[in-house]
């Protein structure tokens, strides 16, 4: 797969290697590896649209009654409630194909990544909630990602936010990122904490670190690619002393233990690379 924004260097790009390796040239993308490629005159749309029809035919859900979530937002899902399956390897094999449709569906990566810590003894209570993403997924098939062009300079900006203490069994937390360079989506993180936070703002404050390592990555490889990317980055967050601590020298009781993501995120904020600003969470 090439692309490139100069159709002669492609072309001679693409004679170069026909020189040396016997290739056949396919024309534009329209499908690869079970992502569609639409492409319209204000840029790209990806989709999965069918690997997610034959993944709902295969396991008989295309006539269910669609779900308007992903998830229940009231019941959380434990390791002991309901009886265990009696075939967990469908359960499995369910899991990993929604893990495959996470490519294009960042709107279902929290609730994917629910249901795969149950992976080795999954009950019927888990399998209903898998049944649940398969339902929401039936009522938005035409949902992926959407790439428009951007100006330069281009606006690199992040949103951070955590799922505290949601596990019951474990009391671990899920932290959250996504990542958008101008309106493009570009990358996105649900991922569960291996240990327990004492405190919201600890884990706002952890899941802001990985949101500004992951924006500095992104920053140096745009400039290594010739963007021009403006600064500083924002990097969004819903809770006021995570927002807080990043730009105050003085630290708080209940923060002295994330002195070290304290110190990360406070340098990108004094450098001016980055900028950390306060969003309500209903938005």
């Amino acid at each position: 797969m090439v692309t490139g924004s100069h159709d002669r260097l492609l072309q001679s790009f693409i004679d170069a290697l026909a020189r040396g390796f016997d290739i056949k040239d396919l024309g534009p993308l329209h499908y690869f590896l079970s992502v569609q490629v639409h492409t319209f005159s204000h840029g790209l749309h990806l989709n999965q649209v069918k690997y997610a029809h034959d993944l709902l035919f295969k396991h008989d859900m295309l006539l269910t009654k669609p779900m308007s979530t992903p998830m229940s937002a009231k019941d959380a899902l434990t390791a002991t409630d309901g009886a265990l399956l009696d075939n967990p390897t469908n359960f499995r094999t369910l899991v990993g194909a929604l893990q495959y449709l996470t490519i294009t569906r960042p709107d279902i990566a929290f609730a994917v990544n629910s249901v795969s810590q149950f992976m080795s003894q999954p009950r019927l209570p888990h399998l209903v909630a898998v049944k649940r993403i398969l339902r929401y997924v039936k009522g938005t098939l035409g949902h992926g990602l959407s790439f428009a062009p951007q100006h330069q300079p281009m606006h690199l900006s992040a949103y951070s936010d955590v799922d505290w203490a949601g596990y019951p069994d474990s009391r671990w937390s899920t932290s959250d990122f996504l990542v958008y360079l101008g309106s493009n989506l570009i990358s996105w993180c649900s991922k569960e904490q291996p240990t327990i936070a004492r405190s919201s703002a600890e884990l706002e404050y952890h899941s802001l670190a990985h949101a500004c390592a992951e924006t500095t990555w992104l920053g140096y490889l745009l400039y290594e690619l010739g963007a021009c990317i403006q600064f500083p980055i924002l990097l969004h967050c819903d809770n006021f002393s995570a927002t807080y601590t990043a730009s105050n020298l003085v630290f708080h009781a209940r923060t002295k233990h994330i002195e070290l993501d304290y110190h990360y995120v406070r340098e990108k904020v004094a450098l001016g690379s980055h900028r950390v600003c306060f969003i309500p969470s209903v938005d």
